[in-house]
């Protein structure tokens, strides 16, 4: 296979959670430039719908969807119609995420509750509704957006967070148990560990902190607007094609610190 194959999502059908801002547009506006057809949906849909403009701009067809991914009925109405649409799901990205900043001591179980929901459970229901067509077609690619937080612990001067740690080392975790599971059945299941990216969840955090943490970063930089296309079209497209359950790191090299 040549390797502009490799690369190419012509014709695939892919769904984006968060897809409308931040990481989630990046990715979105990543698979639409390779070929593929792409939903994204969030909580804010005016902001989907802003993306799926531009997606189509790029002769791809796109369309927004509200959804609140710990709620099984918004989910399951994603999956409906993405495949009344296109017949098929060929890819999911699980992005949308929530944060919650305090010490320990003081963290209100609510917050903690709503992290755990929107980022575990969120992702696992995501994933249960669209594996279930992956299944009937034997194919498919999962890519769930973890993070370096997720790997270890974190300097509370810079980043306080447990819930959002926890979350994200369950994720990966669950990433690497649903690819062992699906794997057989054709389906990939991997995730990405984004590091630091100057988005509206990491700004506060990026303002009190930012010069510490980019001197924790070999690279000396945060990541930009297109860091992530590549990593996630790697992980959607024929060129990952022996590639499941693995964690792609991308932080700018601060994780071997």
């Amino acid at each position: 296979m040549h390797v502009k194959e490799l690369f190419d999502l012509t014709g695939k059908v892919a769904i984006v959670t968060g897809g409308g801002r931040g990481l989630g547009r990046q990715i979105a506006e990543g698979f639409a430039e390779a070929g593929a057809n792409v939903v994204v949906c969030s909580r804010r849909v005016d902001a989907c719908e802003e993306v799926s403009e531009h997606l189509k701009s790029l002769g791809v067809e796109s369309f927004a969807l509200k959804c609140d991914i710990t709620n099984p009925e918004d989910v399951q109405n994603v999956v409906d119609k993405t495949k009344e649409r296109f017949g098929r799901i060929d890819i999911l990205v699980n992005n949308s995420g929530a944060s919650w900043g305090a010490p320990v001591e003081e963290m209100p179980l609510e917050a903690w509750q709503k992290v755990i929901n929107t980022n575990v459970t969120g992702t696992f229901l995501m994933s249960q509704a669209a594996g279930r067509v992956m299944l009937e077609q034997k194919s498919g690619k999962i890519i769930n957006i973890a993070s370096v937080a997720g790997l270890k612990g974190s300097n509370p001067k810079y980043m306080n967070a447990i819930g959002y740690n926890t979350s994200k080392g369950a994720v990966i975790t669950f990433t690497k148990d649903l690819a062992a599971k699906w794997g057989p059945s054709g389906i990939y299941v991997n995730a990405i560990a984004p590091g630091f990216f100057p988005t509206k969840m990491s700004k506060g955090l990026l303002e009190a902190g930012g010069e510490g943490i980019l001197e924790g970063t070999p690279l000396r930089k945060f990541g930009s607007d297109s860091d992530l296309k590549g990593v996630a079209l790697f992980l959607a497209a024929p060129a990952s094609d022996f590639v499941s359950g693995d964690i792609l790191v991308v932080d700018g090299g601060a994780h071997v610190l």
